[in-house]
């Protein structure tokens, strides 16, 4: 029997970036699929290490220079696939991350309601 889907807290927004992934003294290029208030799913790198927990850094960069800089965990992966958990960011990075998402939302109350639901 399959479980149920699970219900989502924050709205994912597609978005095509680049991305920088850390762990340790190494580092890999790969590509943005979505992002939330809470976490991103980027393509997973050849050969890269992700397990479940694990804790990791990414820069997206986003447009001309944009930099947001987050540490995270490994929420999830798969062969193709890293679900990240943002864990810390600075105040300039969230408040481009905010940007980002109002902008592709297009629905100031969700973003208002995602906003809220940080808190809790």
């Amino acid at each position: 029997m399959s479980e149920p889907p699970v219900e989502r807290r924050f709205q994912r927004v597609p978005f095509d970036g680049d991305v920088r992934v850390y762990t340790g003294s190494a580092m890999a290029g790969t590509r943005l699929i979505d992002i939330s208030l809470k976490g991103a799913l980027v393509d997973r790198p050849a050969g890269w290490e992700a397990k479940p927990g694990q804790i990791q850094r990414l820069e997206l960069r986003v447009g001309s220079g944009v930099i947001i800089s987050v540490g995270t965990t490994v929420a999830h992966a798969d062969e193709r696939e890293i679900g990240f958990r943002f864990e810390r960011m600075d105040l300039d990075s969230f408040a481009r991350l905010k940007r980002l998402i109002e902008l592709n939302l297009g629905d100031p109350e969700l973003l208002s309601r995602e906003l809220a639901a940080l808190g809790s």
